[in-house]
């Protein structure tokens, strides 16, 4: 029986820009951390190479202490690592692959696979690699694979880096096209694919291994490898994924509306452990009183969480009327507030006397009783007044999260 570890995309140097400084170099560690568990599980299954599947490296630049350490990690495996450029990682005149050839890092168990060409891996299988020889290219660089001949009758094995066309969701059939049907028509026993970060059974015969380290909030099952065993050449392969991976990149984007919208994503915060990265970005509305507890749960989880990211930009905060007495607020942001309070109120009650129509007689009551409550407030047009009150809120917000710590204590003290 052959065993394979297929794995690919490990873009190692990637180094998340959104995040803060200590849990982005955390985060750049975990992508070598993972290798060594590949190595680990490679020898823990006993298998007879490890494909890795482009995207070694983030980019071509990435430094010669990166490069050290990237090989070192390797080490725990002494079998063959069969490492294919990809689009970060092309095999170019000059790349990042001569640059650890000069170092001296590449032992005779990493075979670099800089060029398309028919392998025999320790007599035990035919390995037709495609690599990346550019960064994009527009025609499919394992169309050769159909008209090489078979080798002795040895499994035979595809090794490539690109996208699937007419399989992948819309937007990724761009660059570095590979044909749906490769594996059929090239007789292949297994195609090992990369650039689609999270595992994905193209047919029987063709995987994406994924990122074996999760690096993006994107749920598509990444944070694995592939161990394939083919028990003769023709049979159908068996592959299982196993879990690499050990950050959880979790998104929390909920549309805010009542208070409880508020204490379920404080909730869902308030589970985060030193094994997540978080982006938290919510929509919708709230009062200064929710807004302010989301921002104490929010620097609450960033202590917690491995790294948490947040944009808060897009929540409005709408005081109610408490909020407003409670800050006492004069001059130009006191009159921005009350004149904001009012134009709700106009909007509410717009609401209300509109309940009970219905069909287009609804949408006409509604919008001329919008119409009338905005111009008797502000004697413009209904267009202008939104724009004003964008515009005022954008205001309101800079002022209120400045005085938020304030209400908190009024409130405290009122309670």
């Amino acid at each position: 029986m052959l065993s394979l570890l297929h794995t690919a995309d490990w873009q190692i140097g990637r180094l998340p820009t959104q995040a803060e400084p200590d849990d982005a170099n955390a985060l750049y560690e975990a992508r070598l951390d993972v290798v060594r568990r590949l190595a680990q599980l490679a020898r823990e299954h006993a298998v007879d190479a490890v494909l890795v599947a482009g995207d070694v490296f983030d980019a071509q630049t990435v430094s010669d202490k990166t490069v050290r350490r990237l090989f070192g990690a390797m080490d725990a495996y002494d079998g063959p690592w069969l490492l294919l450029p990809g689009n970060h990682d092309a095999a170019l005149g000059e790349s990042v692959w001569r640059r650890a050839q000069r170092l001296g890092v590449v032992r005779p168990g990493h075979r670099l696979c800089l060029a398309p060409e028919s392998l025999v891996i320790d007599g035990k299988f035919q390995l037709l690699t495609a690599p990346l020889m550019q960064r994009h290219t527009h025609h499919d660089l394992t169309a050769w694979f159909d008209d090489a001949p078979g080798i002795d009758a040895l499994p035979r094995i595809g090794l490539a880096h690109g996208s699937v066309q007419g399989v992948l969701p819309d937007g990724i059939d761009s660059p570095n096209p590979i044909a749906a049907q490769r594996a059929s028509t090239a007789r292949l026993d297994y195609l090992a694919l990369g650039d689609w970060h999270g595992t994905r059974r193209i047919d029987e015969r063709t995987w994406y291994a994924g990122t074996p380290e999760t690096d993006r909030f994107r749920a598509n099952d990444s944070g694995h490898a592939l161990l394939v065993r083919l028990t003769a050449p023709g049979s159908p392969p068996q592959v299982q994924a196993l879990r690499t991976g050990r950050y959880r990149w979790r998104t929390f984007e909920p549309a805010i509306r009542v208070d409880s919208d508020v204490d379920a994503l404080i909730d869902g915060l308030g589970q985060l452990d030193s094994n997540d990265v978080a982006l938290v970005r919510p929509t919708g509305r709230c009062d200064v009183a929710a807004f302010s507890r989301l921002n104490a749960a929010v620097d609450t989880a960033r202590a917690t969480a491995r790294a948490l990211m947040d944009d808060l930009a897009s929540l409005r905060v709408e005081p109610t009327d408490r909020d407003i007495e409670a800050l006492h607020a004069d001059g130009y942001v006191g009159e921005v507030l009350q004149s904001r309070g009012g134009r709700q109120q106009a909007r509410r009650e717009a609401t209300a006397e509109s309940d009970g129509c219905d069909g287009d007689k609804h949408d006409k009551h509604n919008e001329r009783q919008a119409g009338q409550n905005d111009r008797g407030a502000t004697g413009g047009d209904i267009d202008g007044d939104r724009d004003d009150i964008d515009d005022e809120a954008r205001t309101a917000r800079d002022a209120l999260l400045l005085l938020t710590g304030v209400l908190d204590s009024l409130h405290g003290a009122g309670r």
